[in-house]
């Protein structure tokens, strides 16, 4: 588990808010709860990963496939946030939204990369993040507030946490280390990573985009795990990340591992990133992919 004691200070490149009234729990308390349901959860996927994982469902689509591990990684998290924290709301990706009283409402992806899951490739991931919102309305990423996140890649034994106003870590074999984004590189020389969505329109646009951002950029890269992207972009392992029809529980816990790192995540017009668009990028080379990419 991440230790919490080398936590780094306020960044001002992460949200404005720092959390809940002081009768609320502070975010430390949040990410360090966050980081211990998101390890049990990659803890149970990775150990329990069968030879041959089999198609327990589909969503939007035939591609768009949920496994048995799935819901019982969700129910996990469920079961741990019900007994530390029954008050607070919960979206997750399989059991959808389950309202509190708190105004704090936990956003769970349970296997972020199925796909990858599902054919035993070594990158997804476990991500939990905590939001406040108006509890009188669903919680929604134009208007949410994320105050912690965790991000844990149980194949790779990283664990990617953040918390409002109070800085990135990474924590694997080598210990705990504060992130910080560069600048980022000319256009020329980013290296992007991109992903897709399950609908064959959508793909035909995206394969559009692909085509007219590939000439002008060192690379692209598509690992297929949406949070994992963004903690990349934090560690400095790609330049940019931009996607297309992500849905909350996708990118709630690595936006805030992004932006607490020090880089841009917005739409493609510059405003709230959400499903109509994601792009983080550093400071620097954010504002010139956004015009790159020509989607704003």
């Amino acid at each position: 588990m991440e230790h919490l004691d080398a936590v780094p200070g306020p960044t001002s490149a992460g949200p404005t808010s720092a959390g809940p009234t002081s009768a609320g729990p502070t975010p430390t308390e949040l990410r360090r709860l966050a980081v211990e349901i998101a390890t049990a959860a990659g803890e149970l996927i990775c150990a329990g990963r069968p030879d041959r994982v089999e198609v327990a469902a589909t969503k939007s689509g035939p591609t768009d496939v949920v496994t048995a591990m799935d819901t019982a990684s969700e129910q996990l998290l469920r079961q741990r946030l019900r007994s530390a924290r029954p008050q607070d709301g919960v979206l997750g990706e399989e059991e959808g939204w389950t309202a509190g009283s708190s105004g704090l409402t936990w956003v769970l992806d349970p296997i972020d990369g199925t796909v990858n899951y599902l054919y035993g490739l070594r990158s997804y991931a476990v991500s939990v993040a905590v939001v406040a919102h108006d509890p009188a309305a669903a919680p929604d990423p134009a208007t949410w507030t994320v105050l912690a996140a965790a991000v844990v890649d149980p194949s790779a034994a990283e664990t990617w946490s953040a918390q409002a106003g109070g800085g990135a870590t990474l924590t694997d074999a080598r210990g705990t280390r504060p992130l910080h984004v560069a600048p980022g590189p000319a256009l020329g020389q980013a290296l992007v990573a991109t992903g897709f969505g399950y609908d064959a329109a959508r793909r035909a646009e995206q394969a559009a985009v692909l085509t007219r951002l590939l000439p002008r950029v060192r690379d692209l890269r598509r690992i297929g795990t949406a949070s994992l992207d963004l903690c990349a972009v934090a560690a400095g392992r790609v330049d940019a990340y931009y996607e297309l029809g992500l849905n909350p529980w996708d990118f709630a816990g690595g936006w805030l591992v992004a932006r607490e790192a020090g880089a841009v995540v917005t739409d493609f017009a510059g405003g709230p990133a959400g499903s109509h668009g994601l792009l983080a990028a550093g400071p620097g080379l954010h504002p010139v992919l956004r015009d790159g990419l020509g989607l704003g």
